[in-house]
């Protein structure tokens, strides 16, 4: 049997993990599919991933790749793989790929939707889908300070602690707002997101909707790119990593 690689779209709800990457304290994404393919393949095997996300953000098409010995085919792999997932996890779109394949440094986008719930009314089957934002948003406002977010720029205002030597440029290809009925939906799409990144647009562009921040104040933030300036952070829960695209290697 020769050594295979193959890659997965992962999608998994977020409530219960402290992350997608393993870390010495919390379950994570990482550390299930890990398990998973350790009790398939009968040894440790690595899985890496394509992004990271923060404790309680779900995804429905994260990207993890692993290499093993094994002359199963991928669909083989995958409903064996779910199988042993709990089920708040589940893997599809399983592929056998170049052994070279690194699911984080060979993609090209990745697109990320919040989720904001803005009714009076709290909804209580959407508590751990969306934020809950009472009252009048100006969301024409919110779109137009959106609009900003487009280009590549230091988006360090939008950030979290970032480690010495961190590169904080990134290209934003699409930034805006889409409404249905009382949901408002923020999708944005880069190159690559820096920690806290989208939530932290997510509360400076609430605050834009409720006229607690001037849309021309964001931008001017955005762009003096002082660490932390923008926020506040959004509660993770109304996150979800959509897709994370490749232009070869691995086409979900």
């Amino acid at each position: 049997m020769d050594l295979q690689r193959f890659a997965a779209t992962v999608s998994y709800d977020g409530r219960a993990f402290a992350g997608s990457q393993r870390q010495p304290n919390g379950r994570t994404v990482q550390e299930e599919l890990e398990r998973a393919a350790a009790v398939l393949f009968g040894g440790p095997t690595r899985v890496d991933m394509a992004g990271r996300t923060d404790t309680g953000v779900h995804a429905i098409g994260q990207v993890a790749a692993f290499s093993v010995v094994t002359a199963l085919p991928a669909a083989t792999v995958g409903r064996a793989l779910n199988a042993h997932l709990p089920e708040d996890v589940s893997v599809r779109d399983v592929a056998s790929v170049l052994e070279g394949f690194d699911p984080r440094r060979w993609a090209r986008r990745r697109w990320y939707r919040y989720t904001v719930h803005n009714a009076e009314v709290r909804a209580p089957l959407l508590r751990q889908r969306a934020w809950h934002v009472p009252g009048t948003l100006a969301v024409g406002a919110m779109q137009a300070a959106a609009s900003a977010l487009t280009g590549r720029r230091d988006c360090s205002a939008c950030a979290g602690a970032l480690e010495p030597g961190r590169n904080p440029v990134r290209t934003v290809f699409a930034a805006g707002w889409v409404c249905e009925s009382d949901l408002l939906l923020f999708d944005i799409e880069a190159d690559a997101f820096l920690p806290q990144m989208v939530r932290r647009l997510v509360g400076a562009l609430i605050r834009v909707g409720r006229g607690t921040l001037e849309g021309e104040e964001f931008v001017r933030l955005l762009a003096q790119a002082r660490p932390g300036s923008l926020g506040p952070s959004a509660p993770p829960q109304g996150l979800c990593l959509q897709r994370v695209a490749y232009d070869e290697g691995y086409l979900p």
